[in-house]
Parts: C-alpha cells; sequence; structure tokens
C-alpha cells in the first residue's frame, strides 16, 4: 500500500534528529551511491553561515529563475511544513511528489540501515530525498543549504559550484565550537577545490579561517566590502532601496521588500553568488530588480497582522536576535513592542534576553510544542532577573501568549521571536499557512 504524507511524516520524525551532529559522511555517500550520485547530475551552490542562510538561498533562487533555469532549492529548518525543504522552480513539493521523493529512496535507505552500526538519520533522509527529486525534475542548478555545520554536514556529499558563507557567530556550540574561529573550521569544509567562494563580511577570527581554507584547497574567493557589498541603502516603505556593488558591475534602483540591514547583506552575497555562478558575467540590472522586488522571506521579521502590528521573526541566537531588534527600531515606529518569547532550551537564553531587554515594554515567556523547548516557567524565571518581574509574563501556551501579548500592545506592536519552531507555529495559528512559504 502507498504511504500517505503523514506515514511519511511519522518515518522521518522516528528517525535520530536533526539536532544531533555525526561527524561522518559515510552512510549518505552510501545512499547515494545506490542512487546513482544523483547530486552530481547538476552544479550546486550551497550555503553555510551561523544567520542568513535561508534569505539568501531565497534569493539566489529568485535570481536564478529569473534567468530561466529551472531550480531545486533545499533549506532547513522548516517553519510549518517538511514539503518547504525541497521546492522546485520557488515551489515546495506536493504531499503527493512528497510521498514519491521518499518511496524512491526507502528500500535504498534500508539497506544502508542493515549495514551500519546507526541507521540513517532524518536529515540524511531528507537530504538524499532532496538530491533524487532534483535529478528527476531535472533541474539545472540546485541551491543547497546545510543543515548544521559544513564539512561533515550530509549536503556536503555534494561538491557545490559556488560556496557561500553567511556571517558566522556562535550557534551549536555543543557540536561546533565555542568561538567563532572554531566554527568556521567546520563551515569553511564547504570550500572544495574549484570551488567558488563568496564570503560575507566576517570577524577578523572566521575570516583568516576561510581565508586559509580557500588558499589550502586552490579555490576562489569573493569577498563582501572589498569585492562587492552594499553601497546605498535607505528604508522605504515596506522595505528598502538598495545599490549592490556586484563582482561584475554595480545594480541600483533596487526594491527589496524585506526588513532590515542584514537582509540587504544577505542580497549582495545573492547578487555575487549568482554572479559567480555564471562565470563572473553581469547581471542585467532590470531582472535583478524585478527578481529582487518579487523576494519573500517567511518567518524573517514578517508582518502578520496589523492594528497592532504582529511581527513574526525566527531568530534563534543572539546574533540573530540583534539583528532583528535593530531592524525592527529602524522599520517600525511601535509603541510599546510586546515581545512573545519562546526558545529551546539549549540555546544562549541569557543572551537572547539581554538583547531583547531594551526593545521590548514586556515579554510573555511561552513556549512551543517540542521536547526541546525550555518550559515557559524556567524561561520565565532568567527573564525576571533581566527585565525585573514586573514586565514579565508567563502563558506557556503558544495561543493564549499571542493574545495576551497584543491585549498588552493595544495599538503598539507584538513581536513573536525565539525559535524556528516557534515563528512556525506561530504563523500557523496566525493563518500565515504552508502553502505561501514558497
Amino acid at each position: 500500500m502507498r504511504p500517505t504524507y503523514a506515514d511519511v511524516e511519522h518515518a522521518l520524525l522516528g528517525r535520530w534528529p536533526e539536532t544531533k551532529l555525526e561527524p561522518s559522511l559515510t552512510r549518505i555517500q552510501a545512499l547515494c551511491d545506490l542512487l546513482g550520485d544523483p547530486q552530481r547530475s547538476y552544479p550546486v551552490i550551497q550555503l553555510t553561515g551561523t544567520n542568513g542562510k535561508t534569505s539568501t538561498s531565497r534569493m539566489i533562487d529568485s535570481l536564478l529563475r529569473a534567468l530561466d533555469l529551472r531550480t531545486g532549492r533545499f533549506t532547513s529548518p522548516h517553519l510549518e511544513s517538511m514539503r518547504e525543504r525541497i521546492c522546485i522552480d520557488g515551489e515546495p513539493l506536493s504531499e503527493d511528489l512528497f510521498v514519491d521523493a521518499f518511496a524512491d529512496v526507502a528500500a535504498y535507505a534500508q539497506v544502508i540501515d542493515d549495514s551500519s552500526e546507526h541507521p540513517l538519520s532524518f536529515f540524511e533522509m531528507i537530504v538524499a530525498m532532496a538530491y533524487a527529486g532534483f535529478a528527476d525534475a531535472p533541474v539545472e542548478v540546485a541551491i543547497v543549504e546545510v543543515g548544521m555545520g559544513g564539512t561533515w554536514d550530509a549536503t556536503s556529499v555534494a561538491d557545490a559550484q559556488v560556496a557561500v558563507v553567511t556571517p558566522i557567530d556562535v550557534d551549536h556550540s555543543r557540536y561546533l565550537g565555542d568561538t567563532a574561529g572554531e566554527i568556521a573550521v567546520e563551515k569553511a569544509g564547504i570550500i572544495k577545490p574549484r570551488t567558488h567562494a563568496v564570503l560575507a563580511d566576517q570577524t577578523a577570527e572566521a575570516a583568516d579561517v576561510l581565508l586559509e581554507r580557500v588558499a589550502s584547497v586552490g579555490a576562489t574567493v569573493v569577498r563582501e566590502g572589498v569585492d562587492f557589498g552594499v553601497t546605498d541603502r535607505t528604508v522605504a516603505v515596506g522595505g528598502q532601496l538598495l545599490t549592490i556593488a556586484g563582482v561584475a558591475r554595480t545594480y541600483d534602483e533596487i526594491f527589496l521588500p524585506l526588513h532590515g540591514a542584514y537582509q540587504a547583506h544577505n542580497a549582495a552575497c545573492a547578487v555575487a553568488a549568482v554572479e559567480g555562478f555564471l562565470g563572473g558575467k553581469e547581471l542585467d540590472p532590470q531582472l535583478v530588480r524585478e527578481a529582487f522586488e518579487a523576494s519573500t522571506s517567511p518567518g524573517r521579521l514578517e508582518v502578520l497582522r496589523r492594528s497592532p502590528t504582529v511581527l513574526l521573526d525566527a531568530a534563534h541566537n543572539p546574533h540573530g536576535v540583534r539583528a532583528t531588534v535593530e531592524a525592527v527600531q529602524e522599520s517600525f515606529a511601535l509603541s510599546p513592542l510586546i515581545g512573545v518569547v519562546g526558545v529551546m532550551a539549549d540555546k544562549d537564553v541569557d543572551e537572547i534576553l539581554d538583547v531583547l531587554e531594551p526593545a521590548l515594554a514586556q515579554i510573555v515567556c511561552t513556549q512551543n510544542t517540542t521536547d526541546r523547548a525550555m518550559p515557559a516557567t524556567e524561561l520565565g524565571d532568567i527573564a525576571e532577573g533581566i527585565f525585573g518581574a514586573d514586565r514579565v509574563q508567563v502563558v506557556p501556551r503558544l495561543d493564549d501568549a499571542i493574545d495576551r501579548g497584543v491585549e498588552l500592545a493595544e495599538f503598539g506592536g507584538v513581536l513573536i521571536t525565539g525559535s524556528v519552531v516557534t515563528a512556525g507555529q506561530a504563523r500557523l495559528l496566525l493563518g500565515g499557512g504552508t502553502e505561501d512559504v514558497a
């Protein structure tokens, strides 16, 4: 009997979770070998970094589709549905196609499970599904975001033609390291011989590691702030107006319907990546304008309601939260601003709250429904030490917490943030829906 979409979700979630990293490509390589190495049947643009990967991936996808190229895009984690992770021509796989992709891989996966010390993980399975699905489509280029790290990430079974490294900061320190330099060592692994590396602006420590990797493997490199970058940025209604100096030429009068300086820098990296993919050729400026004007990034400072304004953001580490706060203060005049915050227990919660404290009039501490979520009461205890008890409310159910935030905001604003899962669940509660995540 053909499995249902719910059956496939259950089977995938029953595997080793993607939040664990085992430093080996043995299983995914063996699975791809059995599948005929689908990841070698099209060129790959691979992205790593701490923040900005998904937004940059979506912008690269938009630019490439504007060039009439058929694209595959793999991103993680998802906001609302697993189907979002595997997109063809900008659209998530339908439930039927997702089931087909799983069925195509499942029999081969069983062979690997039976012959390995550990079975394939959730992430290895879904990477294989993406690579096989892209080959079947077929796509002309795949844009692939790592799950965690770089060298040992399952996506790195492919050798990328272009490797994009967005800003590196501390996250997943249990697996990747406690400093930006240590984390950069793992992320630098996506830069391989004959790769064209596109490096976002980095700390000196991370930049040194990345450039050493470029030199050691003989890759080529372009750097934000040296070879390309944002030369002009003006806040506009619904987004921002940009001038981007690419490697090949300058592109002006770009309207980007996304908020925050970090999204402008993501756009510059996307332009440099596509120029690099085309061998250094300049792009048609009008094409660039049209591609960026159509850009979306669900769950990234997304406006879901007005009166009061309800903003949704998937920031989940101090670096990301800091960028979100700066963008809110730059683009929105919201007073009071109420935070509805739910975080994962393994994150740097104290620093996340430290960043949020000056921006929020009050914080509503809540939790999402996953096992990794920090209990709302525990988050509230930490928040009281930072905000003071009079500015903290604890509402464990996310739907009730959103309602409380809206009540407190009156005609100001609500910022829902703290984790991708919290953002995704809030988006569903507020009627975002999976079909508009593409």
